[in-house]
């Protein structure tokens, strides 16, 4: 048999991915891993001690809306790029927009602040335990996204890969960010950020060897 008509003979009735499926199998992966993260977040380091303070939820909120923002934009290019062909109509330029905003603030909030507090808002002691642990976290939902990843037979395997290291990334960060006690948008925008864009080259690695079929 020929090339030619091998190539047509896979080609025949074959039926196009349906984006809604890719969706739907994508949604259903991070909201488990959502779950998977926060039970470890609850039972293994714990919940921070003054949620009950209306004081610390401006803070509380502000992280969780720069990781969620980062967690629903890299869906919704996962859900394109997962597909076969669905490459080449996504630039990845719009997933950095969560990050220069919190930059944005960070820089301001440094800039309105006496010099003398930029050390502590930047490198208080909890800055060790976020670069170490939201890595470590991030293990647990990459694994689960991934794996469902799989079923979509994604070819531009480092993109797609990236995008799941990013997606469990900013969820280990938001979990993580219900344990931690510092609010300092300089230290989260540093440390924080530091971490998801480590967890986005980790899975950019992985990706042609986790993904290949």
């Amino acid at each position: 048999m020929k090339t030619d008509d091998l190539i047509a003979l896979l080609s025949t009735n074959v039926e196009p991915v349906r984006r809604r499926q890719v969706g739907g199998i994508v949604g259903a992966a991070i909201g488990a891993a959502a779950l998977a993260l926060f039970a470890v977040i609850v039972f293994v380091f714990g919940i921070r001690a003054d949620l009950h303070h209306e004081d610390v939820w401006t803070g509380v909120i502000l992280k969780l809306a720069a990781m969620l923002a980062f967690v629903g934009i890299a869906s919704v290019y996962l859900v394109r790029i997962a597909r076969p062909g669905g490459e080449r109509r996504t630039p990845l330029a719009f997933a950095i927009v969560p990050f220069a905003a919190i930059v944005l603030l960070a820089t301001a909030n440094l800039v309105l602040a006496p010099r003398s507090y930029w050390d502590d808002m930047v490198a208080k002691q909890d800055w060790a335990e976020c670069v170490f642990s939201i890595p470590i976290i991030a293990v647990l939902p990459f694994a689960i996204v991934i794996w469902a990843v799989r079923r979509m037979a994604p070819t531009d395997l480092v993109r797609t890969g990236a995008l799941a290291g990013l997606i469990a990334g900013s969820l280990s960060a938001a979990g993580f960010a219900l344990h931690c006690a510092d609010d300092s948008l300089p230290l989260v925008a540093l440390w924080y950020g530091a971490t998801i864009g480590l967890c986005t080259f980790a899975g950019a690695m992985l990706g042609p060897r986790l993904l290949r079929w």
